[in-house]
């Protein structure tokens, strides 16, 4: 097996300063049940650290009060050659989250195109090399997967979440390298599996007790994987691949239906 290489990556993340859940827009959100902010943060400084002492470089756009799904940066945007597709969020309890990602890139110069149908961000458009896996079924419409591929200039490949619990692609499947990839094949339609098994014919797959806890949600650099720590199944194939799974704790996150790679938006220059 040849050694797998780490490739240094830029990312943009959002402290959870105002982290609470108090509304419910996903089976993880429970209004009823309390939040630690203070734990929420203490994990996200973990998180961050951790992508710093792998080399990444991390910027960071200022959390705004009464939007505290903001932390889930990868929600925000897709970013493809220096090009940003803003996100239009589904639930107006996140709406305001678009305008706000949107302006942090175009006070840096970026080339951004307001979306026209609901996609939101890298939770549904995973870049894989040449192509962007792209999810539908609960948030991100059909017609949004058009236009990412127009304006990203890449081959789009549609698939559809079944599974509520699943709501975003990026909590069912991860992005691994350029052409591997792993996931959980009960939160996908038949379609949608039989594409993936075309393909992807040797992907890591993932058992519900992984998918549970949220192991899919999980940042790659090609060699290191940065994902839930409960995630001990998906640990283990990773190493049999060569990878060098990270195990973080995010629990307190969950509880809004979020982990590693919801706090995580990739910026390709």
């Amino acid at each position: 097996m040849s050694p797998r290489t780490a490739r240094p990556r830029h990312y943009l993340m959002c402290r959870p300063a105002h982290f609470t859940v108090d509304y419910s827009i996903n089976p993880w959100m429970d209004p009823a049940k309390p939040t630690d902010t203070g734990t929420a943060l203490a994990q996200w400084d973990e998180l961050y650290a951790l992508f710093q002492r792998l080399g990444h470089t991390v910027e960071l756009i200022d959390p705004l009060p009464g939007l505290p799904d903001m932390v889930f940066a990868a929600n925000g945007a897709t970013v493809v050659d220096g090009r940003v597709l803003g996100a239009r969020f589904l639930y107006p309890e996140r709406v305001a989250e678009g305008p706000a990602y949107a302006d942090w890139f175009r006070e840096r110069g970026w080339q951004v195109r307001d979306a026209e149908h609901v996609n939101e961000g890298e939770g549904d458009l995973l870049v894989a090399g040449g192509r962007i896996l792209a999810g539908t079924g609960f948030r991100t419409e059909p017609a949004a997967h058009a236009e990412a591929a127009s304006f990203l200039d890449r081959e789009v490949v549609t698939l559809r979440l079944v599974d509520p619990r699943h709501y975003h692609l990026d909590t069912a499947l991860a992005v691994l390298d350029d052409d591997e990839i792993m996931y959980y094949p009960p939160a996908f339609d038949a379609e949608s599996r039989a594409a993936l098994e075309r393909l992807y014919p040797d992907a890591i797959l993932a058992g519900a007790d992984d998918a549970r806890v949220f192991g899919l949600n999980a940042v790659s650099d090609g060699a290191n994987v940065v994902l839930p720590e409960a995630a001990t199944g998906l640990a283990e194939q990773l190493r049999e691949r060569g990878f060098h799974p990270i195990g973080v704790d995010l629990t307190e996150l969950l509880r809004a239906g979020g982990a590693v790679k919801c706090c995580t938006l990739e910026l390709r220059h």
